[in-house]
Order: structure tokens, then sequence, then C-alpha cells
């Protein structure tokens, strides 16, 4: 790709007067369409999308955490996060082990093979936020984990109370 025709923006794009609010969606529509690409590029490269290495990466660090559980870690809904528990499945990246006093339950766990996919990091979006994280203070990273904390609150709280009125 020609770094000179980059999708971000510009330094002349960024010279336009859009006010805060209008400046700060640019900001999260080009993050959400950089994710977007690069999942699609580890899923050709490294066999995964962004998603399922987000779930790998939570199930090795909690292993024997249950989808429920997972879910609410990743903040999406549990059918959403059901496909991309069936592909790791079939990747043979993890496996279920049902609680032995509630069958209905599994337990997550990494095979070998998630356990090796666990620990690569470059050609991941984790690999770019730890290298922007770490080019960072540790004050600037709390404000932005502040803000962003509340626009992720303040939206879900927004749609659920449109999901209400419309029911």
């Amino acid at each position: 790709m020609n770094p000179e025709k980059s999708n971000l923006a510009t330094a002349a794009d960024d010279a336009r007067p859009l006010g805060d609010v209008l400046d700060f969606l640019r900001l999260i529509w080009a993050i959400d369409h950089a994710l977007q690409k690069a999942s699609k590029h580890m899923e050709s490269t490294l066999g995964i999308t962004g998603p399922q290495r987000f779930a790998l990466r939570l199930i090795g660090r909690f292993p024997g955490i249950t989808a429920g559980e997972l879910a609410r870690l990743m903040k999406v809904h549990p059918s959403t996060l059901t496909g991309v528990l069936a592909r790791l499945e079939g990747r043979r990246l993890m496996i279920r082990q049902l609680d032995q006093r509630d069958r209905r339950r599994a337990h997550l766990h990494l095979t070998a093979e998630g356990c090796t996919m666990d620990r690569q990091v470059e050609g991941t979006v984790e690999g770019v936020v730890q290298k922007v994280l770490a080019e960072h203070p540790a004050a600037a990273l709390e404000a932005t984990r502040t803000v962003l904390e509340a626009l992720a609150r303040e939206m879900v709280q927004g749609l659920e109370s449109q999901a209400r009125l419309a029911s």
C-alpha cells in the first residue's frame, strides 16, 4: 500500500474545522476501519480474526472460563461469541470440557496449538496496541481509558433505552 494514499486522515483533512464531536467520531471510524482491515489480514496470515484472537487470549489467561463469563469479559452478546468459539474449536485451538456438576455448562481451555497461537504477538492487533501503549505516558492512557469507558457505557445505555422504547 502506498503510505501517501492512506485512508487515515491527511494533514489537509485535519485542518478542516469539524468540531470536537465530529473530529472524535472521525477518529473512532478510522480505528474501526483499521481494526476490520487488520482482522482480515490476521485471518489470511494467522488463520484467525481479531475477535477470535481476543477470545483465544482471554481463554489462555483464564483457563476454564465459561462462554458466559467470556462474553461478559469481551463485552459481546453470548450469541455473537458462539460463532467465534465454534471457529476456534474447528481450528483445534480450544476445547470445551463439560462441567461435572452442571452438564449444561462448559469450561473453555486452549489446546497445545492454541497455547502456541496465544504466545504469538507479531502481526496481530494486540501487537499494534502494545506498541502504541508503550509510546504514551500512564496519565494519557488513563485519560483515554476513562473517555472510552464512558463512551461505551453511554452507547450501551442509549441502545438499551431505544430498545425499551421500541418494544
